[in-house]
């Protein structure tokens, strides 16, 4: 049975989407058969993975709506056992759409039921935020990996994230947890980066990921191209570290 994960950070700019295609990319140059839901409005997975927003006949706001199946709406894209359910701005609305439904909490899950199988790993890269549709991506996965800066504003908004998570598992999903804190945009030359992995350390230490994503052009170039890291620049160092953290997660779930 697929495993879901969703990766998640109610603060942007912390790396979510470029940890969750490119995780994904190397689950998949590693056997595995993957697919990526992108839940953010902003439809940065789908363009990252080479899919235009525009003139899309279904995505992520139509699965939840019920008006089309995965199968529908799963696309594969031209890397190696990788698929997505792709998404635009239309997706800004689905937060209203839900309380339309009962259980509005559980849409993804059910609609994610009849692929679930399919898939060795189902990424949900999430909004910045801790709305409707993370709660949905939350009450559907099996865990949760959380990619963050080594910053103390970033400290504070993993606590706030842990207290959702924890409701989250307590309400709908108990089966739920936070399988990975994923360090990105890292410098190790930095104090400030040091006093925060000690403090991560001193409380999360079980969590983090052995792995660190350092900052890298070829991450910030690859987008552009539409492509993950790997098929971007594979000799890359965030190619490389990439692939790391996609072995790592491969052993934690």
């Amino acid at each position: 049975m697929g495993k879901i994960i969703s990766f998640a950070n109610q603060k942007g700019g912390v790396g979510k989407t470029t940890s969750c295609v490119n995780v994904a990319a190397s689950l998949g140059m590693l056997g595995f058969k993957v697919m990526i839901i992108d839940l953010d409005p902003q439809g940065n997975t789908t363009s990252g993975v080479g899919i235009a927003k525009k003139g899309l006949k279904g995505g992520t706001r139509e699965l939840l709506s019920g008006k089309m199946s995965a199968e529908e709406v799963i696309i594969e894209t031209p890397f190696q056992n990788l698929s997505v359910i792709p998404t635009n701005t239309a997706l800004s609305s689905a937060e209203f759409d839900l309380f339309e439904f009962d259980e509005t909490e559980k849409r993804m899950k059910i609609a994610l039921e009849p692929v679930k199988d399919k898939f060795d790993y189902i990424l949900i890269d999430c909004p910045p935020s801790l709305g409707m549709l993370t709660i949905n991506a939350f009450t559907a996965s099996d865990a949760v990996v959380v990619p963050m800066q080594c910053e103390f504003y970033a400290l504070e908004g993993l606590s706030q994230l842990m207290v959702t998570i924890n409701r989250i598992k307590r309400l709908y999903n108990p089966e739920l947890n936070v399988c990975g804190i994923l360090i990105t945009m890292y410098n190790g030359r930095l104090l400030l980066s040091m006093q925060v992995m000690a403090e991560l350390q001193k409380h999360y230490s079980d969590k983090l990921f052995e792995t660190k994503i350092s900052r890298n052009v070829k991450l910030t170039e690859a987008p552009g191209f539409g492509k993950p890291v790997f098929y971007h620049d594979k000799n890359s160092k965030g190619a490389k570290e990439y692939v790391e953290v996609a072995k790592e997660l491969s052993t934690r779930i």
